[in-house]
């Protein structure tokens, strides 16, 4: 009886420590983001987080966001992110369905050594790769434009094919050996039978091949050096590091523009929360 009481007591002393390290690390990890909605709206324009925390003027409005499509090309910056990151979403999400289709159900000689290869290449992170990128862009005369992007974003989408083949693995091969005897082609099984029944891991797919580009600084600031070129996230640093004092004076319109930028992703992410769930769950049952 008493060791049953003492068991009691530790587990729930475990409990408890580890609901407060949990609330303790939510805290510390949601602070951040409710001080950047918080300066967003900001009224004082000249006090950014190295000035004060929390200023004198507390009131909120909507200038910060006036001045950054006023005093900014913001909107082109905007655009030019929707374009680069939703052409790189299609171009990667086709090459990830298909690699990943043909490595699940077409069996030939090399399947395995083209898995394993694929496998280790994506542990690379990308931006090593960044120079030699930037030189075959210069050769072909293709830097400081958009194309160049995409081709970027969508040139190694293979990589990333695991999850999805996982998903392929997971659906019945009789419905499309009935299809195949029916006369269907493997074209036609793939985009009539198997893409129909693969909505979730599709979803999977396209969220995570648009957040890539419209998150990335790298790539871009290597490659885009025009103005009116620019992304969001190239685009609100230079504005911020535009001249010595010009850190505390746009603080605020940076963050009006991070909320923008972030507040687009979170909806995507909200809107399609249960099929990216779902795929990533199903993606993960075979490998």
């Amino acid at each position: 009886m008493k060791n049953s009481f003492l068991r009691t007591v530790r587990r729930n002393a475990s409990n408890i420590g580890t609901y407060i390290l949990l609330a303790v690390l939510g805290i510390v990890w949601i602070l951040p983001i409710l001080y950047l909605i918080y300066t967003a709206f900001r009224v004082t324009p000249s006090t950014g987080i190295i000035n004060a925390l929390i200023p004198d003027d507390l009131r909120l409005g909507f200038g910060n966001f006036k001045r950054l499509f006023a005093d900014t090309i913001f909107g082109k910056w905007l655009v030019n992110t929707l374009i680069v990151s939703v052409s790189s979403c299609a171009v990667s999400t086709l090459f990830i369905l298909a690699v990943s289709y043909a490595l699940s159900r077409l069996k030939f000689r090399t399947r395995k050594p083209i898995m394993n290869v694929l496998l280790v290449l994506g542990m690379f992170p990308g931006f090593m790769s960044m120079i030699a990128v930037y030189f075959i862009l210069k050769a072909m005369n293709l830097t400081n434009s958009r194309l160049a992007l995409v081709l970027v974003y969508s040139g190694s989408a293979a990589l990333s094919y695991y999850i999805c083949k996982g998903f392929f693995d997971t659906i019945a091969k009789a419905m499309e050996e009935a299809a195949i005897l029916d006369g269907a082609s493997q074209p036609i099984v793939f985009w009539k039978i198997i893409l129909p029944l693969a909505k979730p891991i599709i979803v999977y797919t396209v969220l995570t091949s648009f957040i890539s580009p419209w998150c990335d600084f790298i790539f871009v600031n290597t490659i885009i050096s025009d103005r009116e070129l620019y992304t969001v996230s190239l685009g609100l640093y230079k504005m911020i590091n535009a001249e010595k004092n010009s850190f505390n004076d746009n603080f605020t319109v940076f963050c009006a523009g991070a909320f923008v930028v972030g507040g687009i992703i979170v909806t995507l992410f909200m809107s399609m929360q249960r099929y990216y769930v779902e795929g990533v769950t199903s993606g993960a049952v075979k490998g």
